[in-house]
């Protein structure tokens, strides 16, 4: 499993990811940021299995990231094979066995792509078969554990409902409960620093299926999207004002991505959406940075809690950096960002006084608290 740093993370501007014209569409997109340089020949696992209900749009899907990775230097394997008369798969492109054998096995892939991969568990009846069966589940936990990527897309939260560290992955808890009819609606981007939404402009309109979700992942993830409500019909288990659609994180050792968009087969010919998807694959292999990396307050005061616990930070220094942390999230969340970027170089100094510098525990927090910055300077 290799990992990168984007180009332009150190300086030198590379091409900027490549969304190949596959059919002519109109689309809300300002031009790519040079930022997201790619890094060629990397390995990506597009899971397209369903056992539930199978999304038209799979097949569509496929194609498209198959089609990304032809202009933007990954290689594409498939598992999606026959499971029923109602889920044919795609036998032609799956690979023959599961390649969820081991963390070594899935190794080879820098990224996994789930692609509304329903299993029919959202009742929540344990004796319903999972996606995954226990042996697969135990190979792709260790090979997230060991540093490997995932990107969900669509119905990627409709699936394994009673696997509650899948739904942690996919982000914060959050699991799909129920859609209006598919229709026109209004994404407002809340944080264009990242690869997967940083051509986008302020407010995205598109037509999809509008997911609702059992809760909001806000707590624990960085939200990328949301849904403004006011401006479709939302009908039953509506979220009200905070309900995020796409976002990001780090979760365990894996870069995790997420997006809420792409059930209808169009969106797989929607420039747009494409270069969304295509940065959230690319962030989760590790091939562009951007952003602070997805790093959130909820990560950075849970890593001071585990340095506290480990005896790597005193009870006073981490007194003061969840002090400060705190201080300055209430500043972004006001949006005053440069403000809150200036806070953080008091908790960084905090990290610099009281962590030693020759230790491991003192680069993590430091570069985590210095990730925060970053992100907060380019908000502002």
């Amino acid at each position: 499993m290799k990992r990168y740093i984007s180009k332009a993370a150190i300086g030198v501007l590379g091409a900027a990811l490549i969304v190949p014209a596959l059919a002519a569409t109109t689309a809300q997109a300002d031009p790519v940021s040079p930022r997201a340089s790619v890094v060629e020949n990397y390995d990506v696992l597009v899971v397209g299995k369903t056992i539930g209900f199978r999304h038209s749009s799979i097949d569509e899907a496929t194609s498209a990231i198959m089609a990304l990775g032809e202009a933007n230097g990954f290689s594409v394997d498939v598992w999606d094979p026959p499971t029923s008369a109602r889920n044919p798969g795609q036998p032609t492109r799956s690979l023959p066995t599961t390649p969820f054998t081991s963390a070594l096995d899935l190794a080879k892939y820098e990224t996994v792509v789930f692609v509304s991969t329903v299993d029919g568990t959202n009742n929540l009846d344990p004796a319903k078969p999972t996606l995954l069966d226990a042996s697969e589940l135990e190979a792709f936990q260790g090979y997230i554990r060991s540093g490997g990527g995932f990107a969900g897309v669509h119905a990627a939260t409709d699936t394994m409902h009673t696997v509650p560290w899948y739904s942690q992955l996919t982000g914060g808890g959050a699991r799909f409960v129920s859609h209006p009819e598919q229709q026109n609606a209004v994404q407002v981007v809340e944080d264009g620093t990242h690869p997967s939404t940083e051509h986008l402009s302020a407010t995205w309109p598109r037509f999809d299926e509008w997911y609702n979700f059992n809760q909001s992942p806000r707590e624990s993830v960085r939200v990328l999207t949301n849904l403004d409500e006011t401006t479709y019909s939302a009908r039953g288990n509506a979220m009200g004002a905070d309900h995020p659609l796409s976002w990001c994180q780090n979760f365990e050792s894996a870069r995790s991505w997420y997006t809420g968009g792409g059930h209808t087969e169009a969106s797989y010919v929607d420039p747009a959406f494409l270069q969304h998807l295509l940065g959230g694959i690319a962030w989760t292999a590790g091939a562009v940075n951007g952003g602070g990396d997805c790093v959130t307050w909820h990560e950075v005061n849970t890593l001071t809690g585990t340095l506290l616990a480990n005896g790597d930070l005193t009870s006073k220094a981490a007194t003061q950096v969840s002090k400060q942390l705190d201080e300055s999230q209430t500043l972004a969340d006001a949006g005053l960002h440069a403000e809150a970027a200036d806070k953080l170089n008091a908790v960084a100094a905090q990290v610099r006084a009281h962590v030693a510098r020759d230790s491991e525990a003192h680069d993590l927090l430091l570069g985590k608290v210095r990730d925060l910055q970053t992100w907060q300077s380019e908000l502002s």
